[in-house]
């Protein structure tokens, strides 16, 4: 692929997969219902942009670049960034559809996730510390060495978090959910 730069254009209704992305950078683009389902994002570099609305299930992210990266009401289920750009990592999700997806050993901390589906969610190893999760569904998510100190999960639910085996300093809770904290011990909360 060549170097092609794209800055502050606007992709609406296109589909990907019949039409190629044609540039490896765009900056301050905007994606607006588009379809992206199992596309080949690798090596490309997103700086500044929001999708909307788009369909980005099971796409391909190997050394892919997302810096100040919003996403609002997506589709994104299999979302997997085991292999992403970590330098300038920097996203935030808003009514996503992220189920199945992967955030393992992901730098996320400070990551904004708004009423999003994150069900069956890898989060293992990943550093999430200062992040928030409001009104997420985390049902049967796995944390296992998630770096969580700091972070808001007040208003999260579903979620089953052992304190034993992640970082969870000064993480905020809510007497309504700290049941999901319990799980792994046999306590009753009623």
């Amino acid at each position: 692929m060549s170097s092609n730069y794209c800055f502050d254009k606007t992709f609406t209704k296109i589909n990907f997969s019949i039409e190629n992305l044609a540039f490896n950078e765009f900056e301050q683009c905007t994606f607006s219902n588009c379809e992206l389902n199992n596309i080949d994002l690798s090596d490309i570099k997103f700086i500044n942009c929001s999708f909307i609305d788009c369909n980005l299930s099971n796409v391909q992210l190997i050394n892919t670049s997302l810096q100040d990266v919003e996403f609002k009401h997506c589709k994104m289920i299999g979302f997997n960034m085991d292999e992403i750009n970590q330098f300038g990592l920097k996203v935030s999700f808003t009514k996503c559809n992220l189920n199945e997806s992967s955030f393992y050993e992901a730098p996320l901390k400070n990551t904004k996730f708004t009423e999003c589906l994150l069900e069956n969610v890898d989060f293992s190893m990943a550093n999430l510390s200062y992040s928030s999760f409001n009104d997420c569904n985390l049902n049967h998510a796995i944390f296992s060495g998630t770096d969580l100190c700091y972070s808001n999960l007040k208003s999260a639910y579903n979620f089953d978090i052992d304190p034993t085996k992640n970082k969870l300093k000064h993480a905020k809770f809510s007497k309504e959910n700290l049941i999901g904290l319990t799980y792994n011990f046999g306590i009753k909360v009623e």
